[in-house]
């Protein structure tokens, strides 16, 4: 493809979203700014089909050498340019660079399919989150320049981040809280019936949507507990709503757990068991049945289940009959809570 034949990028390589998240998320442990592209043309057009595109980023930012990419060796960035690759993976490590270049130590970036056919999602990590949110939208301008071969400098644009980076910052979430509550159904009345359950009006137990921890990241920064009530979600896009991914993003509530803090999740939700433990998490396991396997039980500090109609909590401290089910109410929440309610009593009496 010739220059003359290929489409503008200014054109055609267009910001759909643009947000940052401030806690514990979806894609890292840091706070990043995701920025969402629909590409146009572009999703067919590589750095290898567009003469001089290469040698042009690199005159601007000599410092992408460093970028070892997928490749894994200093310049796998640049081996990447020069064999293929596409806009979205290149503006993400563009944003990375330019914060790079005006002092700030930053390096985590991905790049994935966006929510719908003709976007993508690319997120990278960062210290100052207008700096981060700026950093994306002058990517985005450098790569569109160097694909239209006007590319010269970057000296602009590092200048304004290094203005920008002397302003105050948004202060990181510093809240801790008793427990948060997630799931696809259910979470208002577990949080409901936990806090009814505590009868302490000053007890923080938030009830974080998906769709919320996947757009802003988790809103406060420790908590004692977290419940997962399932990975079952309908608020978030679709490509969320596949089980692997589902569950990546529920388990998110697991990283502000504190150490030897308790993870109530279901019964038979290995995955979900699995990453509370990695975490350094204890678990208590529930199940609106009394259908809780030998798996579950060895794993388990606490166990709540139903039997004839009523939840039975075992191993929270002495067993007990935590009540009746309301059958107008959602069985999962009931339990969860009831449950979580036994276990803080029992850490308070321990």
């Amino acid at each position: 493809m010739t220059a003359a034949t290929t489409p503008l990028a200014s054109a055609e390589i267009r910001m759909t979203m643009l947000h940052a998240t401030r806690g514990k998320n979806f894609w890292s442990l840091r706070p990043v700014t995701r920025m969402d592209l629909a590409v146009g043309a572009y999703d067919d057009i590589s750095s290898a089909e567009v003469p001089g595109f290469t040698k042009r980023l690199l005159n601007a930012m000599p410092g992408l050498v460093e970028h070892r990419c997928s490749i894994g060796e200093r310049g796998g960035f640049v081996l990447r340019l020069r064999r293929g690759t596409y806009a979205p993976h290149i503006i993400e490590h563009v944003a990375l660079e330019l914060q790079t270049m005006m002092g700030h130590d930053v390096g985590f970036g991905k790049t994935r399919g966006g929510d719908v056919d003709g976007e993508y999602t690319l997120v990278f990590e960062h210290q100052h989150e207008q700096v981060g949110l700026r950093a994306a939208a002058l990517a985005l301008e450098t790569v569109q320049q160097a694909f239209d071969g006007v590319l010269e400098s970057v000296d602009a644009a590092v200048a304004e981040l290094k203005a920008i980076a002397e302003t105050p910052d948004v202060p990181p979430a510093h809240v801790r809280v008793l427990c948060g509550v997630t799931g696809g159904t259910g979470r208002v009345e577990a949080q409901r019936l936990l806090r009814d359950r505590l009868a302490d009006p000053e007890a923080l137990v938030i009830d974080v949507s998906p769709s919320y921890l996947l757009q802003a990241g988790l809103p406060y920064a420790r908590s004692s507990m977290a419940i997962i009530l399932d990975a079952t979600l309908t608020d978030v896009p679709p490509r969320y709503q596949e089980e692997e991914r589902a569950t990546q993003l529920v388990n998110v509530l697991c990283d502000a757990v504190e150490r030897d803090g308790m993870v109530v999740c279901p019964a038979k939700a290995w995955e979900i068991q699995d990453y509370a433990r990695e975490s350094g998490c204890r678990i208590a396991v529930f199940a609106t049945d009394d259908d809780v396997t030998a798996r579950d039980s060895r794993r388990a500090r606490a166990v709540g289940r139903v039997v004839n109609g009523r939840i039975v909590i075992e191993g929270a401290s002495d067993d007990e009959d935590a009540g009746p089910l309301d059958e107008a109410l959602p069985a999962t929440s009931q339990v969860a809570a009831a449950l979580a309610h036994a276990v803080l009593r029992g850490a308070a009496d321990a």
